[in-house]
């Protein structure tokens, strides 16, 4: 069995991305709550990157639900026609921003609860917004933190509301509001999914992953196969 953190152990493992990165920040582009939302609905099963492309031209004339209904499903499918699932994730946002200016005079309701009831937000899509838009220390588990949280040890689980809830409880007060960024950032970055980048890791000493990579394993090979 995989030995766990000491509380020393998690201190330092979080210590080092505070150090190296102490204000994390999305990659996603937004300008207000309502923004953020849209971001992340549209982000599920696609890159930032992605979103951000067929994003930065529609944000500059709509940013409020009103705007958005105003502007309507088919002309926003087309504008992220580029997104996985395009078809069904213009049909929520229209249809999440109608709820807001129904039900919450066209405000992004800071409350994880309410978010849920909003069409295409699980509860992944409510922690980011509460984390990212409303300053709460909430974590929410994607793919990338859901393997870091397995690979290091650090918090392993079986899906991903075990991880976060084992991550609720590991993490030290101090660091949960940025928490969810250094995980992510790292999972996309360093510790990826086929090979992770163990030699530029600075948790790699704490690490509990048993199949650590080795610059060896990056060098260019030759037609035999082998490092030059």
């Amino acid at each position: 069995m995989t030995r766990k953190f000491s509380a020393a152990e998690v201190e330092e493992f979080f210590s080092r991305f505070a150090e190296r990165n102490p204000d994390p920040r999305s990659e996603l582009i937004y300008k207000n709550p309502y923004t953020l939302l849209v971001a992340v609905v549209l982000s599920a099963q696609a890159t930032d990157k992605s979103v951000n492309k067929a994003t930065d031209p529609l944000f500059v004339h709509i940013d409020t639900p009103a705007k958005m209904v105003a502007y309507g499903e088919t002309k926003l499918r087309n504008a992220i026609r580029t997104i996985g699932l395009y078809r069904g994730k213009a049909k929520n946002v229209i249809a999440l921003s109608k709820i807001l200016i129904e039900e919450h005079e066209g405000q992004v309701p800071h409350d994880r609860d309410e978010l849920q009831k909003l069409p295409g937000v699980g509860r992944k899509t409510a922690n980011v917004v509460l984390n990212v838009a409303y300053g709460e220390p909430t974590i929410a588990v994607d793919t990338h933190i859901f393997r870091v949280a397995n690979r290091t040890g650090i918090a392993p689980g079986k899906d991903p509301r075990e991880v976060e809830d084992k991550l609720e409880t590991v993490v030290p007060e101090k660091f949960k509001l940025h928490a969810h960024h250094w995980l992510i950032l790292h999972g996309r970055y360093v510790c990826v999914a086929r090979k992770p980048k163990c030699p530029e890791c600075i948790v790699r000493d704490l690490c509990r992953y048993p199949s650590k990579t080795r610059p060896d394993d990056f060098a260019p090979k030759t037609s035999r196969g082998r490092a030059p």
